[in-house]
């Protein structure tokens, strides 16, 4: 039998983190986007969660627990229910930590892990979308040539986050007819980064352009060393963005109803209007439907198993009906979906922003 319900350490994890959500992010969100800043003592808060350094090992300076995809999926979830923007934040280093602790050598993993076992937030992203309409994941125009006894890398990057203090940069680069994940530091030479970009959603997130001039690396720079399986990334990838959106959804929803519920028009509550409950229907399935989505491919990660097909239906299907759920809800509130008084114009910028995002968090 398949049951869709979470274990009980999974229960207290999810309570945990929304009170968190609730009491810390919720009340920085509209501030933080109005800033175009997120203040480093929220992000310091946000680290002391562990989202990082828990499934670290001990030799690291971790707390060496297993790591369940299921259950970031459901921290995830409940981070971006506070606030998107603050979760992708949060959830930026993992990705390129995740890929070190997974699929990197030794000697990388000594050098860079214990970076993220610290007391204060510590920023390093994985550098996967590029600034072409064209852009494809697995086919990125970004390559790396032999140079010596290492590779010259050529190629640009956008919205990477943490652009503006992130220590290193996970660059994917085709590498002889396939692809590879190169370990840059910011201060590689050849290396140009951009000011911060101005994004329609997700403003919070310091986000910038990489350009990339012939940048000369060592051998070792490539994660793994010989070679690591990009695939693996970006479906970590795919289903962490899946459970942000299905975050940002359940938002929506839940401020939807009692919005509803209140507001009156003709002596009745619009919930009680055909038209406003239908939506309101429509919103509740859709977002139960990315959680289904989503805990499959997770499961998927967590056995071990090739999940790219999972973390794509997931991740597509999350992009496609976050966007409807947070127009839903800008419906449903009317005029008042329009003003920055409620949160809802707010998340239909970050569901629109968070739709065409690929290589950005992890799980």
């Amino acid at each position: 039998m398949i049951s869709f319900k979470p274990t009980e350490e999974q229960a207290v994890v999810r309570e945990a983190l929304h009170d968190f959500a609730d009491q810390v992010i919720r009340p920085a969100a509209r501030e933080c986007d109005e800033a175009s800043a997120i203040p480093g003592e929220l992000l310091d808060q946000t680290w002391e969660l562990g989202l990082v350094s828990t499934s670290i090992p001990e030799a690291y300076g971790g707390a060496g627990e297993d790591r369940s995809p299921i259950t970031n999926a459901i921290v995830a979830e409940e981070l971006a229910w506070g606030d998107a923007t603050v979760a992708t934040a949060a959830l930026a280093p993992a990705a390129f930590a995740n890929a070190i602790l997974d699929q990197g050598t030794d000697e990388q993993r000594q050098e860079l892990l214990p970076l993220f076992c610290g007391e204060k937030f510590h920023a390093a992203s994985l550098a996967w979308v590029e600034p072409d309409a064209t852009f494809e994941p697995l086919l990125p125009r970004t390559i790396a040539e032999p140079k010596g006894a290492g590779f010259a890398l050529s190629g640009a990057k956008s919205f990477v986050p943490f652009g503006d203090t992130a220590s290193h940069f996970l660059v994917v680069a085709r590498n002889n007819g396939g692809h590879d994940a190169f370990i840059v530091p910011r201060d590689a030479e050849g290396l140009t980064i951009s000011e911060p970009e101005k994004n329609l959603g997700l403003r919070a997130l310091p986000t910038a352009t990489l350009e990339l001039e012939r940048v000369e690396l060592p051998a070792s720079a490539r994660l793994g060393g010989d070679g690591s399986d990009i695939r693996r990334l970006l479906n970590h990838s795919r289903a962490a963005l899946a459970a942000v959106m299905t975050g940002l959804s359940r938002a929506v929803v839940e401020y939807a109803i009692p919005y509803a519920k209140d507001r009156r028009a003709f002596d009745q509550a619009i919930a009680q209007k055909q038209g406003i409950a239908f939506k309101l229907s429509d919103m509740h399935i859709e977002t139960d439907s990315m959680r289904w989505l989503t805990w499959k491919a997770a499961s998927q990660l967590e056995q071990g198993a090739d999940a790219l097909q999972f973390a794509h239906h997931a991740r597509a299907y999350a992009a496609k009906q976050c966007m409807f759920v947070a127009d839903e809800g800008v419906q449903v509130l009317g005029g008042h979906g329009f003003i920055r008084e409620h949160p809802v114009e707010m998340w239909y910028r970050n569901a629109r922003t968070l739709g065409v995002l690929e290589g950005t968090v992890g799980l």
